[in-house]
């Protein structure tokens, strides 16, 4: 007698049946969990020995925060920061230019310049700036003569160094900026009839904005903290005016807590603008990675998240 057996369902479907999802587990690492846990204890006692010290007046830093010479320093501050940054970019374009240059001259003397200024500190470049009237007394163009002293004050001094020391930067970011600028894009301006100053105008350097302008805003950010610098030549920025307070009441600590509360919100905002400039064109060259990528303020102020 013939028999059949119940038709049975395909091994590979039964045995898809069968599999429960697997619960996922995280690795517990003790080993980080316990050294976050020290780091917070640490920074929390920091913080709270700072607030509850008893030789610290708050009451103090609440005076001066908003005091007028300190804003007379936050102003001059700010105005040192753009005046350099911009007087930087412009020298920096020069300065790519001369070492793109063909011109083997042009390109020596922008490597010297570069050399020097990179290779010597940013303080001694100040104080030589502000003692220029040791080595020229005077300053003359043969029908005109200035006192040194006269026209090299504190704060042209200061902005001098600052401004030539950022144009040597500028002029390395901004030379990586065009040299990023696929070479295909020359060639066409070239079939096209453009001028090599039109190329350049029209072609290359809107391009490169795009590339150059989270290195620009990181430099201009670091400047706003460099510019603490020029205290040593009295040219009454923010933390020169903060000194001359202190020395006279030597509240030191509350003082330089002043400063800072200053300089992070110099900073914050500054940090802001960058973020809003970047999203900007990253918008206008359709680089939606590069929108995707765009991280908080918060994060990029604490570098949290930043590729290791």
């Amino acid at each position: 007698m013939k028999t059949t057996s119940p038709p049975h369902a395909p091994a590979s479907a039964g045995a898809a049946r069968d599999i429960t999802p697997l619960e996922i587990v995280p690795l517990k690492r003790y080993g980080r969990m316990v050294i976050a846990a020290i780091a917070a204890l640490l920074v929390g006692g920091l913080v709270f020995a700072l607030v509850t010290s008893k030789n610290l007046d708050w009451s103090v830093v609440g005076q001066y925060l908003f005091a007028p010479v300190i804003i007379e320093g936050v102003i001059l501050t700010v105005q040192l920061t753009v005046l350099a940054v911009i007087i930087g970019i412009v020298l920096g374009i020069v300065l790519a230019l001369m070492k793109l240059s063909d011109n083997k001259v042009l390109t020596v003397l922008a490597d010297l310049y570069l050399w020097f200024f990179r290779g010597t500190p940013q303080l001694i470049q100040l104080i030589f700036w502000f003692n220029l009237a040791f080595l020229f007394p005077t300053i003359s163009l043969g029908f005109v003569s200035w006192d040194t002293n006269a026209l090299i004050t504190p704060f042209i001094a200061a902005l001098i160094g600052l401004s030539l020391n950022e144009g040597a930067y500028m002029a390395e970011i901004i030379r990586g900026g065009i040299l990023g600028v696929p070479k295909g894009q020359r060639e066409a301006a070239v079939a096209l009839g453009f001028t090599p100053l039109e190329m350049m105008t029209k072609i290359i350097l809107p391009q490169t904005m795009r590339m150059v302008i989270p290195p620009t805003g990181n430099q201009a950010i670091a400047m706003l903290k460099v510019t603490s610098l020029v205290s040593v030549i009295s040219a009454r920025d923010l933390l020169t005016n903060a000194q001359m307070i202190y020395s006279r009441n030597y509240y030191v600590i509350e003082l330089l807590i002043v400063a800072c509360a200053w300089y992070l919100l110099l900073t914050t905002v500054a940090t802001l603008l960058q973020n809003q400039l970047e999203k900007k064109y990253a918008g206008r060259s359709g680089n939606t990675a590069g929108r995707g990528n765009n991280r908080g303020l918060f994060k990029r102020l604490t570098q949290m998240g930043a590729q290791r």
